[in-house]
């Protein structure tokens, strides 16, 4: 039997729903169309959360949270820190705060802003981000200056990005850090690192 329209239209409107382990814990994730990589976690995202090192009561954010994996996995390894995920995007920020709620992650919250601009005066010990490749060379220049700003001394940037642009944001985080590190190149994307001076 064929569909109808209105059939299929309230499909979906429905929740994308599917279940995955990130660091050894297992988590259900609800997401939509319109948010980036709705029916499972992309390449990159997976590559940066694997990883991430992340001590126990490390502060930490996600920079484009989307529906929440990678603020998650933080709150997950730092049960003694606190997550903050933030996006430009109120319905990310709306579905990362569920699934923060549905996953039981109470160490961690999720607010508008984009960018940086509502995170206030807080400091972090690691600001971790899938970076999109469409964001475009002045918002990228502000995310970088903006996480040196936000990390204490000794935090860490980790970004994920497309492995073409690699060798772009090795000069642009050398040139913001003072240093990079590559950690991972995958067959797609590349794990690169920055480190605030102490």
């Amino acid at each position: 039997m064929v569909d109808s329209p209105s059939r299929r239209v309230k499909r979906l409107r429905e929740d994308i729903v599917f279940e995955t382990t990130l660091r050894g814990r297992s988590f259900t994730f609800h997401s939509t169309w319109g948010l980036f990589s709705p029916r499972g976690i992309d390449e990159g995202t997976r590559l940066l959360i694997e990883h991430l090192e992340v001590g126990p009561d490390a502060d930490g954010l996600d920079l484009g949270c989307g529906y929440g994996p990678i603020g998650l996995a933080l709150a997950h390894l730092a049960p003694r820190g606190r997550a903050c995920l933030v996006d430009k995007d109120f319905v990310a920020v709306e579905y990362s705060r569920r699934n923060a709620k549905r996953n039981r992650l109470g160490n961690c919250e999720a607010f508008l802003s984009n960018g940086f601009d509502r995170v206030g005066e807080r400091r972090f010990d690691i600001v971790a981000s899938n970076i999109p490749a469409k964001v475009g060379n002045e918002m990228l220049t502000l995310y970088l200056h903006d996480s040196l700003t936000h990390l204490k001394p000794g935090g860490q940037l980790w970004i994920v990005s497309l492995s073409g642009l690699r060798r772009f944001f090795a000069r642009a985080l050398r040139e913001v850090f003072g240093n990079y590190k590559k950690i991972k190149q995958g067959r797609n994307h590349t794990v690169s690192r920055a480190t605030k001076p102490g």
